[in-house]
């Protein structure tokens, strides 16, 4: 596979171009041309958002997901009050997590902090730990411990 490495000049001129097919709704089959990370970074794809991501966190994704679907599409100040008021367990790890993704992008890519929204909150299942309880007849039973991978990303208005 040979992969023409194209030059900074070629990429800024081209760049319409390549950032229309780099953000066009693809098939299944039919992916998005690869950019190489050089050359997202030239094209400037990414500094429009502030993410961040926590990993292993020991806490089932699904009472992740009652809090982030409260907070999706909403204003950053107003994510926080309904994040600060819920009373659930997952509440302070996404204050800590959404405080977090705010920072990057204000002092990553210098985003203004008033026009900040949440654009994509989610969850997926990371490793499930097998512990085992005592059983009937001297078996033993699993007990599942979930543990969560949380993403949350904010953009400006």
């Amino acid at each position: 596979m040979d992969r023409k490495v194209r030059s900074r000049e070629e990429l800024l001129e081209n760049k319409q171009e390549l950032l229309e097919k780099h953000y066009a709704a693809n098939s299944r089959n039919h992916k998005a041309p690869i950019l190489t990370k050089k050359e997202r970074k030239i094209l400037g794809i990414g500094k429009d958002q502030g993410k961040a991501i926590l990993r292993h966190v020991r806490i089932s994704p699904r009472k992740v997901k009652i809090v982030l679907d409260l907070i999706k599409d909403k204003n950053i100040e107003e994510a926080i009050a309904i994040i600060k008021y819920t009373p659930k367990a997952a509440s302070e790890i996404l204050y800590k997590l959404l405080k977090s993704a705010e920072a990057n992008a204000v002092n990553n890519n210098d985003l203004n902090r008033d026009a900040l929204y949440v654009s994509e909150a989610f969850v997926s299942p990371g490793t499930i730990l097998k512990r085992m309880k005592p059983a009937a007849r001297g078996k033993g039973a699993p007990i599942n411990k979930r543990s969560s991978h949380i993403t949350i990303v904010v953009k400006e208005r």
